[in-house]
């Protein structure tokens, strides 16, 4: 956090005329456009403002899974709800599976993994009904576009109707590891683990900010209403499912044992085995299970499912009495205590911690799932890796699970702002990894945050100085691989540091922050209700920041030109800035006699000139040293001291 300074701000004593090379006071510290107008729906102060609206999808969808095709079938039910102020006459549908189409936009425009090494024939629709206010259903053909659909309504959906949409599809789940964020794999004994998502046609978004959001899958991820969701899913006997929300039917699913385990878990801290090894052997062979889950107040579901799971839980203590469940479901060859046997135990800490520190978690379990779909999340469950280990499962299961907040409570548009849900998130889980267990994975050192694993303000430097780096406030499709980690989580998340600890401070930040959360969970806040919403709270004006670190990929250069002895004996130390962007500071003086003084400089240092003459308490100067402590991403730290002459 800020250090306090030592010693008051004293008058500036000299000013300069000429800027050094790269900076402009008037061009750093402009007023910032939001690009975004402040009305009924958005306030001034970054919240939900009187007018605020969001339109509303529920699901009721009944699959099932043919593992001898790796086939889905099923139909899906949605009572969609115009909550807008103006009728709609179409609603637009979201079919993510139709990236892996051979001629599919996301492919041709190599859209991550997805559809490299392999092909389907997407998400295919075998009839559809809309019925609107409560007449009766009229057949459509859906009118589909890549990886959406267009479905046009029999009459108008006015404000506060409700549409209800049925649709029978079916589609090829595909194979790991081109299939990506769902596929399906093996584990080492060759029982088959089906990491099932964007696995129904989804309601897309219309906002108050562009209507119909209707973006096309090219590889990044999602912007998805809320609502409640009931879903059935068929499966062969011998199969364990994991599903987003809570089981529905446990006595037709589980057997008793598994039953009084589970019972015994949701009263327990300490990780209880649900199935082990042992039981893997026992489940029936023949014939099939429907699986019941059911969860609310909720963006999306998923689910993953094997013969070869084993099953641990555990009980999880929220904020004001609440509670939940951690699970974790993995294959025989990751058990082990330094493998997944403390999956769960990494899964009640995280939603424990975050819950405590920033906002508490709200759905009846956190599911870690290790199969073919590695690092990926989704409400209430992720998907993770089984050769995942030590360290690198702890924090990869923090980083998934630390989505359930970001995008999945505070709903982000994934596709639009990538570093949104990516860099908040790897913002708060940086602060579990230094929670966890006294410190036992800290500090947080892997590809999301400090690629190289050293001091992540040194890690940035090289990415600041790239002038083919784009800005972090960059249309998400358009950052290539090369740079998506480097700017959506690391410069994000990194960013978010900085403003916590370096420039508002955890009193002003964190309050600030929380009530964000709060205010936006379960609707869709944009960039500019985030910087209003800090700025209002926070009390201060950072167009400084949001321009420099956000708008653009500017460096910093604080140097200490000199210390200065006036004619009265006053000392001064000159301090400038030599290149864009610019930060508090802390400037440390220090005197003949081995004592030095900390004083505290505002970004607003240098809002008028490039180099201030700062005076300094009476005695014989000896040093001057800029961020003494290393904590600013600058540039140069070789101009960052000198010595009196």
């Amino acid at each position: 956090m800020p250090r306090p300074a030592t010693f008051s701000y004293l008058p500036l004593l000299a000013l300069i005329g000429a800027a050094p090379s790269g900076y402009a006071p008037r061009e750093t510290f402009a007023p910032f456009d939001m690009g975004q107008a402040v009305n009924a729906y958005r306030g001034a102060d970054g919240l939900p403002g009187p007018g605020y609206w969001q339109n509303r999808a529920d699901y009721a969808i009944h699959a099932t899974l043919d593992p001898a095709a790796h086939a889905i079938a099923a139909t899906v039910t949605i009572g969609y709800t115009n909550n807008g102020p103006t009728a709609l006459d179409v609603l637009w549908l979201q079919l993510d599976q139709n990236i892996y189409k051979p001629d599919s936009r996301g492919r041709l425009t190599g859209g991550g993994s997805r559809g490299v090494g392999g092909s389907t024939d997407g998400m295919v629709l075998d009839s559809a009904g809309i019925a609107v206010g409560g007449g009766a259903a009229v057949s459509v053909a859906p009118l589909v576009s890549d990886t959406r659909a267009q479905l046009k309504l029999p009459t108008p959906l006015a404000h506060g109707a409700r549409a209800v949409v049925t649709i029978r599809y079916h589609y090829t789940v595909p194979a790991a590891p081109w299939g990506g964020r769902t596929s399906w794999g093996s584990t080492k004994s060759g029982a088959e683990v089906y990491d099932v998502a964007q696995w129904y046609p989804r309601l897309a978004v219309y906002d108050d900010i562009r209507g119909w959001d209707t973006a096309p899958y090219l590889g990044q991820e999602f912007y998805l209403e809320y609502g409640d969701f009931d879903y059935w899913v068929t499966l062969p006997a011998g199969m364990t499912m994991a599903g987003s929300g809570a089981l529905q039917n446990p006595a037709e699913v589980l057997t008793a044992t598994e039953r009084r385990r589970l019972a015994q878990a949701a009263a327990s801290d300490a990780t209880v085995t649900v199935r082990g090894p042992s039981d893997l052997a026992a489940t029936p062979a023949s014939g099939t299970r429907t699986w019941h889950f059911r969860m609310t107040n909720t963006r999306d579901v998923a689910w993953s499912a094997s013969s070869d799971f084993i099953w641990d839980a555990a009980l999880i203590r929220l904020p004001g009495g609440g509670t939940s469940m951690a699970m974790s479901y993995y294959p025989p060859e990751s058990v082990g205590a330094g493998k997944w046997g403390r999956s769960t135990e990494y899964v009640k800490d995280t939603v424990e911690n975050m819950s405590r520190r920033w906002y508490p978690y709200p759905w009846p379990a956190a599911i870690n799932v290790a199969g073919p779909s590695s690092g990926m999340e989704y409400p209430g469950i992720v998907f993770d890796a089984p050769e995942d280990a030590g360290k690198t499962l702890f924090w990869i299961t923090a980083h998934e699970i630390g989505h359930d907040w970001f995008p999945m409570v505070v709903g982000f548009d994934e596709r639009r702002h990538a570093w949104m849900d990516e860099g908040f998130n790897t913002f708060i889980d940086t602060y579990e990894s230094e929670d966890f267990n006294h410190g036992e994975y800290a500090p947080k050192r892997d590809s999301e945050y400090a690629p190289g694993g050293g001091d992540p303000v040194d890690e940035i430097l090289a990415l600041l100085a790239d002038p083919d780096a784009p800005p972090i406030l960059s249309r998400a499709d358009t950052v290539t691989e090369k740079y998506r980690h480097p700017v959506t989580y690391f410069k994000s998340a990194l960013g978010l540091r900085l403003l916590r600890e370096e420039i508002l401070g955890p009193e002003r930040f964190d309050p600030a922050f929380r009530r964000f959360i709060a205010a936006w969970a379960y609707r869709h806040p944009k960039p500019a209700d985030f910087f209003r919403a800090m700025e209002s709270e926070a009390g201060e004006d950072l167009s400084w920041w949001w321009r420099g670190w956000y708008q653009n990929n500017w460096q910093m250069d604080l140097a200490v030109a000199g210390i200065e002895s006036g004619a009265d004996g006053a000392t001064a130390v000159r301090v400038e800035s030599r290149d864009r962007l610019v930060m508090p500071a802390t400037l440390r003086v220090g005197y003949a006699d081995g004592h030095h003084v900390d004083m505290r400089l505002p970004a607003e240092t240098w809002i008028r000139q490039s180099s201030v003459a700062i005076g300094v308490p009476a005695g014989r100067v000896v040093r001057a040293e800029l961020d003494p402590d290393h904590r600013l991403p600058d540039r140069d730290r070789s101009d960052n001291a000198a010595s009196a002459q």
